[in-house]
């Protein structure tokens, strides 16, 4: 397995509140760290799969049982999107 490095911007309209932090972590969003600028919300994901595919797959899965949309995956390409675990 592999941990793969992307960030997840939500929809617009979407507020940071506890109450959404709280939400994201009991779906499983525990290796996301969900912010905010502009009005707009994001989460930076530190994800462990077999594949980067998979890893983004299930964190929208994780996203969207929170309630919230995915706009886009945006995937830092000065970064190391991948680490060996």
């Amino acid at each position: 397995m592999r941990i793969y490095d992307f960030t997840l911007v939500l929809s617009p309209g979407i507020e940071l509140t506890e109450e959404l932090g709280n939400a994201l972590f009991e779906v499983g969003c525990d290796d996301g760290s969900p912010g905010a600028c502009e009005g707009i919300v994001s989460i930076d994901f530190h994800r462990e799969a077999e594949s980067l595919e998979k890893a983004i797959r299930s964190a929208v899965a994780d996203v969207q049982k929170a309630g919230c949309a995915v706009a886009r995956v945006e995937i830092d390409a000065d970064a190391p999107a991948i680490q060996n675990v």
